[in-house]
């Protein structure tokens, strides 16, 4: 096998012009691709023999793929980098490029958090935020939605317009 892995380095090194340390790299990067697919393959196809709830056997398939692609990315960018600080300054940049870069999705992860612990209005509650007044009709991650009231009809009857507020508004705008 050893035999077999150097022949291939040396064809990829004198054929691609890359070095030892890269072919090399590159090995792993294949072998963790290889044990991720036959990893979450046998776990997903053990769980879905063992498991027969619908919904408790989609919550632990995607748990268990996230969780095994988490854990070969971070794989894959250790062997990479090396020493445990290349690591952590890796990921100290990448997570400051992903907050400046996803800056409203994680603020409207914010508001969500924030109306689903304090609670500052229910579904069925009639809010006004901003210059829109209606009933919460449903609350989800990144948006709630109302039905609007007033507006063009001078009574506080509903207008039939469906309004999708991103959750962020709960911060800027009084409710």
């Amino acid at each position: 096998m050893t035999e077999l892995w150097t022949q291939i380095s040396s064809f990829a090194e004198a054929s691609l012009g890359i070095t030892p340390f890269v072919s090399t790299r590159i090995g792993w990067t294949v072998l963790a691709v290889a044990a991720y697919i036959l990893v979450r393959y046998v776990v997903l196809f053990t769980l879905s023999k063992g498991i027969s709830d619908l919904g408790r056997r989609y919550v632990y398939t995607k748990t268990v793929s996230y969780v095994l692609a988490v854990t070969t990315f971070v794989s894959i960018i250790a062997m990479w980098l090396g020493s445990g600080s290349g690591l952590v300054a890796y990921i100290g940049i990448l997570s400051a490029g992903v907050a400046i870069a996803m800056r409203d999705p994680l603020i409207n992860f914010a508001g969500w958090m924030f109306i689903v612990l304090r609670k500052p209005f229910i579904v069925g509650d009639r809010i006004q935020i901003g210059e829109h007044r209606g009933d919460v009709i449903d609350t989800r991650i990144f948006q709630f939605t109302m039905a609007e009231i007033g507006n063009w009809v001078d009574s506080d009857q509903s207008t039939g317009r469906i309004i999708h507020i991103r959750n962020g508004w709960v911060f800027n705008h009084s409710t």
